[in-house]
């Protein structure tokens, strides 16, 4: 017995009833539309994190645990907001697709994004969840390897990036007598680190990191500058602009600021227990 044909009209209507329900799964690569309480999935917060993700932010890649400072925070915001750490579904962005404009399959991402204006016009931010230390680092065998305190910078030479905050931290906090030695650029500043032509190098705390532990084969953390006016940047979490989540978000961040949480965390993560002691 022959097979009945089904009119092509029925197969085009049932192709488009499958593409209505596939739209509602996925609204394209990276992007998915919120649900009515603005999360990217029911019951559960998504949250981005860089391709890898490094120490002290994720510790071994794996922000699953919880363990490294972002990871914290993500835990911890997500813990304010309800969600227990099994309701936590982690994602991977590169950092500039997570401030560009446009949909994202995430609710938030946290990787070490400093608040700007310009980066606002496209993207939400929290409050701040951390401000950004300086911090000195210099090598092993150098002068500046065996110092513990801010007054042993004083005759050494101290070179920084010029016309950043780096630099303006290194003359207001190091005060070395022969003036912070200028560079055009961080690369140029770790070269003559590593020439000798400079005793210590001032950074920012995430770069003091990664020069430590990826760049310099014998690089030596020597710690952070204190907080000053106007020598740190701050950090908040990105969310997809005009995102329902914002306000909620950004009491959550308000609460544990308040309540010491992220301070707990931050000396956890990125203080002297990481090898960032705070110098004085």
């Amino acid at each position: 017995m022959p097979a009945r044909r089904i009119p092509a009209l029925l197969i085009a209507a049932g192709t488009a009833a499958l593409l209505t329900v596939l739209a509602g799964c996925s609204a394209g690569s990276g992007s998915a539309s919120p649900n009515a309480d603005g999360y990217v999935a029911d019951g559960k917060f998504t949250v981005a994190t860089g391709e890898p993700a490094y120490f002290p932010y994720v510790i071994d890649d794996k922000p699953q645990t919880g363990k490294g400072f972002e990871a914290a925070v993500a835990y911890a915001v997500a813990d304010e907001l309800g969600f227990a750490k099994k309701d936590v579904v982690w994602t991977r962005s590169t950092f500039d697709q997570g401030i560009a404009p446009g949909a994202k399959d995430w609710d938030v991402n946290l990787q070490q994004y400093t608040i700007t204006d310009e980066r606002a016009e496209n993207v939400d931010f929290s409050a701040s969840y951390y401000s950004t230390p300086q911090a000195v680092i210099t090598i092993k065998g150098s002068k500046a390897a065996g110092v513990k305190d801010l007054a042993g910078f004083a005759a050494l030479l101290v070179g920084a990036a010029t016309g950043t905050t780096s630099q303006q931290a290194a003359e207001q906090t190091l005060k070395p007598s022969g003036g912070v030695q200028a560079f055009n650029s961080n690369d140029d500043a770790v070269l003559a680190l590593k020439s000798g032509q400079i005793d210590a190098l001032v950074v920012d705390l995430p770069t003091a990191f990664y020069l430590t532990g990826a760049e310099l084969d014998d690089g030596v953390l020597i710690g952070q500058l204190p907080a000053a006016d106007g020598v740190s940047d701050d950090w908040g979490i990105v969310l997809p602009k005009g995102s329902p989540l914002t306000k909620k978000v950004d009491a959550a961040v308000k609460k544990l600021e308040a309540d010491g949480t992220l301070k707990k965390i931050a000396d956890e993560w990125l203080g002297a227990d990481a090898g960032a002691p705070v110098l004085k």
